[in-house]
C-alpha cells in the first residue's frame, strides 16, 4: 500500500514545492488531486526536468505544468482501477513506458499506486562508477587537515559511504575510487568493498590530475561511465539519468542544478544612453554544473595519460569536436560539501531527515 500523503498535492502548489514532494517520496511521481483526492493529473521527475531545461520558473504553480502537458503525448495520466491484476499493470507499464499507475476507486479517488519496482525485481545498471575521492578539502580546514573530505561523517558514516550504498542500492557493483589526499584513510575503511555491497578499485593519482585526468590512469569501459566527484550528497536517480543519456544520444551527459541569483539592486536596461527597462532586483535563473557525469567510452579518446585535465575541459573538447553533451536537470536531494556552511547543512538535512 502506498503511503499517498507523500504523493497528493494540489494544484496550487508551486513547482518547487512539487518538486520537494517527489524528492521525499522517492516514487518519482507527485500525484495532483482536488479536495476530494480525486485524481487531477500527475508530475514525474522528468515532467519537471523539461520545465527546468525549457526555463519555466519553480515559483510557478504546478497548474501551469499540467496546462502544458495538456498539449503533449502526456495529456492523460496513465491510471487503473483499484484490484486490477498486476499483470494487466505490468503491461499497462510496458505500453505506455510509465514506472508508476495510480490506482482509482469507481469515483475517481485516488486510492492506491503501483510502482514498475514493486512488480518487476531490479536489473543491475550495467555502468561503472568513478567517485573522484583524491582532494585536498582545503576550504574545510581544520576539519580536513588529517582526513580526506569524503570521509569527513555525515550523520553516522563518511560522506563516501553515502554514496557507495546509493550505487549499491540501484544495482551498480563496480565502483572505481580516485584517491591522492589520504588515500590510506579511504582504503582502511573500504577494502576491497565486499562488506559495502560493490566490488571496489582504487585508481592512485601521484600528482592531482584534476577532474577528468585521472579517467586517464582506467582502462578504456566497454559502458557508459558515471562519474561523481566525491563531495556530493545526492539522491538523485542514477537510472533516470542514464535512461535520458540513452534517449538522447549523447557522448556526455552533465548533470545541472537550478541556480536563482536576485540582483540586490535595480537593474537598467539601456540602448546608448537612453533607458528602456527598470527591473527592480530582478532574479536570474542559472543552470549550474552538478559534478555528476556520464560518458561514453568514445570520450576516452580525448582524455591524455598522466595529464591534468578537470571536466570543463574535457566538455570544451567535446563540443569543439561537435560532439553531443547533453544536461540533466537534478531535482532530487543535492549538496555540494565545498564550505563549513555546506558541511553544516548536510549535518542539519540528516537530522531532519531529508537524507
Amino acid at each position: 500500500m502506498a503511503n499517498l500523503e507523500a504523493l497528493l498535492v494540489n494544484a496550487k502548489y508551486s513547482i518547487h514545492d512539487v518538486m520537494a514532494c517527489i524528492d521525499r517520496n522517492v516514487q518519482g511521481i507527485a500525484l495532483v488531486v482536488d479536495t476530494e483526492q480525486r485524481l487531477i493529473g500527475t508530475i514525474t521527475d522528468g515532467d519537471i526536468r523539461r520545465a527546468i531545461l525549457a526555463g519555466i520558473s519553480l515559483d510557478r504553480p504546478v497548474a501551469e505544468l499540467l496546462a502544458r502537458k495538456a498539449n503533449s503525448i502526456y495529456s492523460s495520466p496513465i491510471t487503473a482501477p483499484v484490484n486490477t491484476q498486476r499483470s494487466k499493470l505490468l503491461a499497462m507499464m510496458q505500453e505506455h513506458s510509465v514506472r508508476q499507475i495510480p490506482l482509482l476507486d469507481a469515483q475517481g479517488r485516488v486510492v492506491d499506486m503501483v510502482t514498475l519496482g514493486e512488480l518487476l525485481p531490479e536489473q543491475m545498471l550495467p555502468i561503472q562508477a568513478v567517485i573522484m575521492a583524491g582532494g585536498f578539502g582545503t576550504r574545510l580546514h581544520p576539519l580536513t587537515e588529517e582526513i580526506p573530505k569524503p570521509m569527513l561523517p555525515v550523520g553516522d558514516k563518511p560522506l563516501l559511504e553515502h554514496t557507495i550504498e546509493q550505487l549499491q542500492r540501484v544495482g551498480i557493483q563496480q565502483v572505481n575510487i580516485t584517491t591522492h589526499y589520504h588515500s590510506e584513510k579511504i582504503i582502511e575503511h573500504f577494502g576491497d568493498g565486499q562488506a559495502f555491497g560493490v566490488n571496489i578499485n582504487y585508481v592512485s593519482e601521484e600528482q592531482p590530475l584534476g577532474t577528468a585526468g585521472a579517467l586517464g590512469l582506467m582502462q578504456e569501459p566497454s559502458e557508459p561511465l558515471l562519474v561523481i566527484n566525491g563531495d556530493i550528497l545526492t539522491r538523485v536517480d542514477f537510472r533516470a539519468m542514464l535512461a535520458f543519456h540513452h534517449k538522447h544520444k549523447a557522448d556526455l551527459t552533465v548533470g545541472v542544478r537550478q541556480y536563482a541569483l536576485q540582483v540586490p539592486y535595480g537593474v537598467l536596461e539601456c540602448e546608448g544612453t537612453y533607458v528602456q527597462q527598470l527591473r527592480e532586483k530582478p532574479t536570474y535563473q542559472f543552470l549550474v554544473n552538478a559534478g555528476i557525469y556520464l560518458l561514453e567510452p568514445t570520450v576516452y579518446h580525448y582524455i591524455p595519460r598522466e595529464q591534468r585535465l578537470d571536466m570543463p575541459e574535457l566538455i570544451a573538447l567535446l563540443l569543439a569536436d561537435r560532439r553531443p553533451v547533453v544536461s540533466f536537470p537534478i531535482v532530487e536531494y543535492w549538496l555540494d560539501i565545498g564550505q563549513h556552511i555546506d558541511y553544516q547543512q548536510a549535518q542539519e538535512d540528516m537530522r531532519n531527515g531529508k537524507i
